[in-house]
């Protein structure tokens, strides 16, 4: 039978439904920006999660085309932190049948990391740095290359970030030097080794792989295990930091709906490159869903 796993983001919400060989049969993604508006109010809006609502209700016809069994349901920093999570969560739960996990961001980073372990096993042996940036929150995991040695949720991310600086389209000079500062300041509480590959995983990380490569359709496939040079990200980032909405919805590898906020979660990217003087970034579509998925493949009799 066929398994599924939901990842409830602030940005995004996420369905994977995969075979008994781990082959997605479904790797969905919808914009439901649960966490519009959470970092100034501390809740969550009536608008974003009615849109969120409805996108669950797609992915429980999803689930049950496919005869999956109950899904898994995991959430992470949206929830984490809005005082009104129940709102949601109650009827999220009637829609899906099972409960909905809220997830520590420690749990987030370990997810991350086995899903990266698994997409790339060259990797094994060397020292490395796994970066998942999201809606509300990063998580930054480094290995030596047998274990982890460190794994830390950062209260930043691509919405959080937009929403507390970037208020001006195109952002304003002083807008962007407020956002690098907070990044700077949150990133130097980690102890982090240097010159080492960083593997960023999730949506802020493929679309910088799908700008790079100039794609006009997200393909999970082509963009996992694009190499991307820091100078490459930097200057993505300055482009992006000139442009308006717009100019970014139009421009090519950019998903529309990520268009508001994805200079918020480049510039974080480009912080930790520069906070470790890293090599090359490395981009990876299997996320925290992903991760989930192999652990219940490696739990399973």
């Amino acid at each position: 039978m066929p398994s599924a796993v939901i990842d409830i983001g602030t940005n995004t919400l996420l369905l994977l439904v995969v075979d008994a060989q781990l082959r997605p049969l479904v790797d969905a993604c919808r914009f439901g920006r649960l966490g519009q508006g959470l970092d100034a109010s501390g809740r969550l809006s009536d608008e974003a999660i009615a849109r969120s609502l409805e996108i669950l209700r797609e992915y429980k016809a999803l689930i049950d085309e496919h005869h999956a069994g109950a899904p898994t349901v995991i959430a992470t920093q949206a929830l984490r932190e809005a005082q009104n999570s129940d709102v949601f969560t109650a009827p999220a739960q009637a829609i899906l049948g099972v409960p909905i996990e809220v997830i520590a961001g420690t749990r987030e980073a370990e997810l991350a990391f086995t899903a990266v372990a698994r997409t790339f096993p060259e990797l094994a042996g060397t020292p490395y740095v796994v970066v998942d940036v999201g809606g509300g929150s990063t998580e930054v995991i480094s290995t030596d290359g047998t274990r982890v040695t460190s794994a830390t949720s950062l209260p930043i991310g691509a919405v959080r970030m937009t929403e507390r600086f970037l208020r001006s389209d195109p952002p304003k000079p002083d807008e962007v030097r407020a956002m690098v500062a907070e990044i700077d300041a949150q990133l130097a509480t980690l102890e982090l080794p240097r010159e080492v590959t960083v593997v960023g995983t999730a949506g802020t990380a493929t679309t910088i792989a799908a700008i790079a490569k100039g794609l006009t359709r997200h393909d999970p496939d082509k963009v996992t295990g694009v190499r991307v040079s820091p100078m490459a990200v930097d200057a993505q980032l300055a482009r992006m930091l000139t442009q308006t909405v717009a100019q970014r919805r139009a421009t090519r590898g950019i998903e529309p709906p990520r268009a508001d906020v994805i200079a918020g979660g480049v510039a974080i990217y480009a912080r930790v490159l520069h906070r470790i003087d890293a090599p090359v970034l490395i981009t990876c579509d299997r996320g925290i869903r992903w991760g989930l998925a192999y652990e219940q493949a490696t739990r399973a009799p």
